[in-house]
């Protein structure tokens, strides 16, 4: 297969969207590093342009020059067939690919010409851009769009390992209609989990279980791309204190493993305060490694700006990651014997929050003064805020069914426990495998319109 082997990913329905619109916006793709966004990028130029212009700002710096005579098209156009001759400008039938662009976000500037112009196609990938994007905005507000990929969710994962693209189609009506999954299907659906919850969805770490079928190379790949991280932060987060960001980062799985998953400061250091740090947890979610989930002030709706900023949990963006992160032993008996161990509830629960993001929702837990309610997540329907429990074992839901059943939380009638078993509801609690996390907001968004009817 070697390296031509292109995992179908949710961005391809995006771009061909983006192409068929006769007002293109120059569109500018974030995302953290090697989640694949040039490698879609190709993909989809090769069926659809005479002309491709690909243009790395990390390999050839020397196209940093392109905007010496300004911002026009003309001048840009002229300094880059100065760089390189091959490149062919043929209007309409040319799209201009600028990766790389935190090496150079002045780029940015030149979208609103080129949006003018309309001679060609415009195309913008970088990592890290968060920490530019303030700049790139002010430069380029109403002239471009921007899309966000993630690594590969559950369902690119089904579809890279050779389910059909309409998988999704019938686990989802599994939910609605409350039907559970036969035995079988249950087996290997949660077999082909925990390979995604080992493996993670970085392009590479997949494409090479593919190819090999088995894990060996993927620990190599996964400690190799922690490397890149690492050497992202020492590379770019400048007037940040480098050491903190990493011990932030080396902070985030011992902390999930605790009792207590709040994430705690004064773990890191002494005395460290949060003022200090912050910065660095900015950094890191900019750079799209990380994810941060905010304590709700109360359970009830609306979400937005009803949290405490000061209490959080931290996730790792890929659960591929995070096995990186663990300790030897650990991974060798993930590995083996499809164990979770210590880090059970780390992990299902990192895995819940990676799903929930992947899919369009914001994080939000709650934990109440006294600590006797604690919730893991919330999502919300058009009317109604749910609960999401996320079990490790199929024990007793002592919070979601409080949350549920008592008048101080009107918002919340039902609630959804995810667990290692099967479909079922009983007393407004709906029974989820882990597996189907993926679906919950095309799930809640069905039975709206359900309701409706």
């Amino acid at each position: 297969m070697g390296d031509n082997m292109y995992l179908t990913r949710k961005i391809d329905k995006f771009l061909e969207e983006w192409y068929s619109n006769k007002e293109k916006l120059p569109l500018i793709i974030r995302g953290a590093r090697q989640v694949g966004k040039t490698e879609a990028v190709r993909h989809f130029a090769k069926g659809k342009y005479k002309s491709f212009i690909e243009i790395n700002f990390v390999e050839q710096p020397q196209f940093k020059g392109i905007i010496e005579e300004g911002f026009n098209v003309d001048s840009i156009v002229k300094l880059i067939s100065r760089i390189n001759p091959e490149f062919r400008f043929l209007p309409k039938e040319t799209l201009i690919f600028f990766d790389e662009l935190q090496e150079f976000p002045e780029i940015a500037t030149a979208l609103k010409f080129f949006q003018q112009d309309g001679k060609f196609d415009i195309i913008c990938s970088g990592s890290l851009l968060g920490i530019q994007y303030a700049r790139i905005e002010s430069n380029s507000v109403g002239y471009k769009i921007d899309y966000t990929m993630r690594s590969l969710d559950f369902e690119e994962f089904l579809w890279a390992i050779g389910y059909p693209n309409d998988i999704a189609e019938d686990m989802l009506a599994h939910l609605i209609n409350i039907k559970p999954f036969t035995e079988l299907e249950l087996d290997k659906y949660f077999s082909v989990f925990m390979d995604y919850i080992i493996l993670g969805g970085m392009p590479a770490v997949v494409k090479n279980f593919i190819q090999t079928k088995t894990f060996e190379r993927a620990i190599q790949l996964q400690g190799q791309l922690l490397l890149d991280y690492q050497e992202d932060i020492q590379k770019y987060a400048s007037g940040l204190d480098k050491a903190k960001i990493l011990s932030v980062f080396n902070h985030i799985v011992p902390q999930l493993s605790k009792e207590n998953k709040k994430f705690q400061f004064s773990q890191i250091a002494k005395g460290a305060r949060s003022r200090e740090y912050f910065g660095c947890i900015q950094w890191l979610l900019d750079a799209g490694v990380i994810s941060i989930s905010y304590c709700l002030n109360f359970p009830e709706l609306p979400l937005k700006g009803n949290y405490d900023e000061r209490k959080f949990k931290l996730y790792i963006a890929d659960t591929g990651l995070l096995m990186a992160l663990l300790d030897e032993e650990a991974r060798e008996d993930l590995r083996k014997n499809k164990n979770l161990g210590i880090y059970k509830g780390a992990l299902y629960e990192n895995f819940v929050a990676e799903a929930l993001l992947k899919s369009g929702f914001d994080l939000y837990y709650y934990k109440s003064e006294n600590s006797t309610l604690e919730e893991d997540f919330f999502v919300r329907s058009s009317q109604n805020l749910l609960p999401v429990e996320v079990k490790s074992n199929n024990s007793s839901t002592k919070t979601l069914r409080a949350l549920i059943s008592s008048e101080r939380y009107p918002d919340i009638i039902e609630g959804i426990k995810l667990v290692r078993g099967n479909i079922g509801k009983a007393n407004n609690i709906t029974t989820i495998p882990y597996f189907c996390t993926f679906l919950l907001k095309r799930y809640l968004k069905q039975l709206d319109s359900l309701l409706k009817q």
